[in-house]
């Protein structure tokens, strides 16, 4: 290898490759995709800087962007989220370079951006959009080679549209979180399962017959309250909008403000996107006992500053559990130092709502690897063909067979003349 890589140990390498072939079973849209990559080398002669979850599933991306011919290198996109066997699996058996150990304190962690931004990238691939923000922010010398990128996540694409918004954004990005085939299933059914594991994992708690405060009601938050319901805790739903916040409602569950909430609840998540949701005022009403996560991508979420100010002692009582006493005797439990617990306390989302979502991002950086010369300084959302196609080979993949139009229903559906 010519390239250099920072990895907690690469001894760590075969058990992450069984780890990656483990996913790939769970991944066949991505593996097509690969297969077709393998033919066309459609991203010959590109880099790619990626920052993302560093875990098995996304192995399986790298592994079909380097089959297409790109260049990767690939960084963490949250210093808890690393698998650190995966990282050397993709170093010592695929040679791709990468910049992440769990557990990285925050200079670490910008140190393995920038060092994936010495990649001098032609496209950028990214959860949460740091790796964009850090090259508009101190790298611009690089932003003339870049033609082009990618946004897995929610957060993310807020970050890109305000900049968007202000005439910063330089180069074109598809917003891959706004695929149906992404945010209809990895955001649903993915956060909502794994953040239900990374609770259980962090505290061996029951959730049946507790009180589960769920903060926000977007695809995430829709995922998280089903699940808990689904395993038996009474939900309550908190909002600012009011349109999610009706149909938080008209799907069964309690609705109310934080501040409400924040006495009754066992258990709170939040996955909002935004910063302290949970805050001071609500700390401060919590009962004795209360378990707080974030399942949203930064953990600005939570305010932890201030509860640490209002806290007499910080104890870890278990691997991801923080105790916060406070000086009325009350404890707070905080999982994962607040940051997405999905990752740092579980494995993150099943492999088979992964493979649509990197299945979006393969195919995404092929668009734009034969398009950017067309596209303005924005943000797309992925083409609906390539949506429409991810769909259809997950249900083939699945076993699953649909209808199709007749001519005479394709020519009504054209058609304006005739009525009842």
């Amino acid at each position: 290898m010519t390239q250099s890589y920072d990895v907690k140990d690469l001894s760590l390498a075969s058990q992450g490759l069984s780890r990656i072939i483990w996913a790939e079973q769970e991944m066949p849209v991505l593996r097509l995709v690969r297969e077709r990559f393998e033919r066309e080398r459609p991203l010959a002669g590109l880099r790619v800087s990626a920052c993302l979850h560093v875990t098995s599933e996304t192995a399986n991306l790298m592994r079909t962007l380097q089959a297409g011919g790109a260049d990767c290198v690939l960084c963490a996109s949250n210093p808890l989220s690393t698998q650190d066997d995966v990282a050397a699996a993709l170093v010592s058996q695929f040679e791709i370079p990468v910049y992440a150990i769990k557990g990285e304190d925050n200079e670490t962690y910008y140190r393995h951006i920038e060092a994936a931004l010495d990649h001098r990238p032609h496209l950028t691939m990214d959860d949460g959009a740091d790796v964009v923000s850090t090259l508009h922010r101190s790298r611009r010398e690089l932003l003339d080679g870049v033609i082009g990128g990618t946004e897995e996540t929610t957060t993310g694409v807020i970050r890109l549209r305000a900049m968007q918004q202000q005439g910063q954004l330089a180069y074109p990005i598809i917003a891959v979180n706004d695929a149906d085939t992404k945010h209809l299933f990895d955001n649903r059914y993915g956060t909502g399962q794994s953040t239900i594991d990374g609770v259980i994992r962090a505290t061996n708690v029951l959730i049946a017959g507790k009180t589960f405060v769920v903060c926000g009601y977007g695809w995430c938050s829709r995922g998280i309250a089903m699940r808990a319901k689904g395993m038996g805790a009474n939900v309550i739903v908190t909002e600012v909008n009011p349109l999610r916040a009706l149909e938080a409602v008209m799907d069964g569950y309690r609705v109310m403000p934080l501040l409400e909430a924040a006495p009754l609840g066992d258990l709170f998540v939040t996955a909002t996107g935004d910063i302290n949701v949970i805050d001071a005022p609500h700390f401060e009403r919590m009962k004795d006992g209360a378990i707080v996560a974030n399942s949203g991508h930064f953990n600005v979420e939570l305010n932890l500053e201030a509860l640490r100010a209002m806290a007499t002692e910080v104890v870890r009582v278990r691997e991801f559990v923080e105790q916060y006493t406070l000086p009325d005797g009350r404890h707070i439990n905080v999982l994962a130092e607040g940051r997405l617990v999905n990752l740092a306390a579980a494995e993150g989302h099943p492999s088979a709502v992964m493979d649509m979502s990197f299945a979006n991002q393969a195919l995404s950086s092929e668009y734009i690897a034969a398009h950017h010369a067309s596209l303005d300084k924005a943000v797309y959302r992925v083409p609906l063909d390539i949506d429409m196609r991810i769909a259809e080979l997950k249900l083939r993949a699945m076993g699953i067979a649909i209808d199709t139009l007749t001519e005479e229903q394709e020519r009504y559906l054209r058609s304006w003349e005739e009525g009842t």
